[in-house]
This record gives structure tokens, C-alpha cells and sequence, in this order.
């Protein structure tokens, strides 16, 4: 049977239910419609790591790293200060394992810091509404798209024995796929955002003031056009704190290796 074109994304677990299919696949739609499964797998991605991480207690850290300018914001969030209190907030006592939640933790703890400093979402906003029929009948995150040689299918039946830390990998890795997937359809020059900071190497704490400040006079105009231009300045942010060693995203690498050896 031959598969119609497509990028679709249902979820359905406790209070969250979404259903959504796109198959006019222009590219500005689907570049559209990949944006706001980002920001609602983002936004989910917390709720699904309380059980090892306190994510109460991130979002108190957050508010104590806030300062009043993003260069001290992103200088407290590189502080070893911070990576230990953070570590606190971990409930894993094998240091091998904790390390890899860590990992994770410290993505949630950027973005919810950076969160009303700067954009770290897209514009659109998160999808909501059951517009198509749910393709099982169980609790479950599924994501499909099928466009020229592009197909991707990312799913989990979510029952009592799945670990909540499963969907938050799952949620992660859709993430993954649509951060690279998404200026390909946007037509956002990845290369040239990458090229504003390819002068930082090894990024000093002394360094960062002028990563900051290379991050603030970007230009997004120069490599996206007008529906994407804060797309562009989204990626100018990841990329800017990846030069930092910061990440924006949440790793699915780290929770699945952790899922595989705890």
C-alpha cells in the first residue's frame, strides 16, 4: 500500500492530547509545522524526568542564575557553583549514570534560565487540538513524515512498565530530528549562522562577554528570510552556547544510554 506524503504528530498521555497531519507539503508549511512540534516536545520534555531529577528544584536554580544581562546569565550557568548544584538535583548515586543525567538536566536548567531572557522557541507555539484520528487506541508519542526520500517514523506505546524517562528520550530525539530537519524546509543557512562564530575556539569564561555580544549583533536577515527570521536567531543561540558548552537541547544520547546500563 503506498504511504501518502506526510508529517504528522500525535500524542496521548494524561492530560495531553494532540493530533495533527500535514500533507500540503510545501516547504514554508512544513517548516512551520516542525517548528511547533518542537516547542511542544520541548515544553513536555521536563514533565517525564521528574523521577530522577528535581525539576522543581531547576526551576528555583534557574531564577537564582537569572541575572540581569545574558552575558552574567550564561557566565552563572558555566559556574562550577552552579554544575554542583545542579549534580545535587540528580537522584542517581552511580557516578557514571549520574553523569549522563546530568547531561540532560543541564538542557532543561539553559532553557528554562534563558526562557523570558531570550528566544528559545519558535514563533508558532506549541500544536494543540485532535485534528485527525489517533493512530492507536493506547497512551502514545508518535511522530511520522514521509516527503521524497525523507521518512522518519519515531514512536512509543506508553503503558505502566514504560519508565516516564523513556518518553522523555523519545520527546528529545523528535526534537534531534526537526532541529536538523527544520532549515532545510525554512531555508535557513545553518553554515553561515555557524560561520558568525567560528573565530571561538576554546571558549574561556573570560570568552563568553564576547560570545554574548557576537550572539547579539546577529543579523538573522542575512540568512533566513522574513517568516524565519527568529528561527535563525534560535539557531545563532544554539549555536552560540554550544561554543560555551552549553546546551540547548536535551540529549536523547545521554537518557538512552542511561535507560540501557540503570
Amino acid at each position: 500500500m503506498r504511504i501518502e506524503e506526510h508529517v504528522a504528530f500525535t500524542a496521548k498521555h494524561n492530560d495531553w492530547r494532540v493530533a495533527k497531519k500535514l500533507t500540503e507539503l510545501e516547504d514554508e508549511n512544513v517548516a512551520h509545522f516542525l517548528a511547533g512540534i518542537a516547542n511542544s516536545v520541548n515544553s513536555r520534555i521536563p514533565g517525564y524526568m521528574g523521577e530522577k531529577i528535581d525539576i522543581d528544584g531547576i526551576r528555583k536554580l534557574a531564577e537564582e542564575v537569572r541575572k540581569d544581562t545574558l552575558s552574567d546569565t550564561i557566565v552563572a550557568l558555566k559556574s562550577p557553583g552552579t554544575s554542583r548544584k545542579l549534580g545535587g538535583l540528580v537522584r542517581e548515586n552511580d557516578k557514571k549514570l549520574k553523569k549522563l543525567l546530568v547531561d540532560a538536566a543541564k538542557a532543561v536548567l539553559v532553557r528554562m534560565t534563558l526562557e523570558g531572557v531570550v528566544p528559545i522557541n519558535y514563533p508558532e507555539g506549541e500544536l494543540t487540538g485532535v485534528e485527525v484520528e489517533f493512530p492507536y487506541e493506547e497512551d502514545h508519542v508518535n511522530f511520522t513524515a514521509k516527503h521524497g526520500k525523507w521518512i522518519v517514523v519515531k514512536r512509543l506505546i506508553i503503558d505502566e512498565k514504560t519508565p516516564l524517562l523513556d518518553v522523555a528520550r523519545l520527546l528529545a530525539s523528535i526534537n534531534e530530528t526537526v532541529t536538523l530537519k527544520l532549515p532545510a524546509y525554512a531555508h535557513i543557512d545553518v553554515e553561515g549562522i555557524e560561520g558568525e562564530f567560528s573565530a571561538f575556539k576554546k571558549v574561556k569564561k573570560s570568552d563568553i562577554p564576547k560570545v554574548v555580544e557576537a550572539y547579539e549583533a546577529f543579523e538573522p536577515s542575512a540568512y533566513a528570510d522574513e517568516p524565519f527570521l527568529e528561527h535563525a536567531r534560535v539557531y545563532a543561540l544554539r549555536v552560540a552556547l554550544e561554543k560555551i558548552g552549553l546546551p540547548l537541547d536535551v540529549p536523547s544520547k545521554s537518557l538512552e544510554k542511561y535507560l540501557e546500563k540503570a
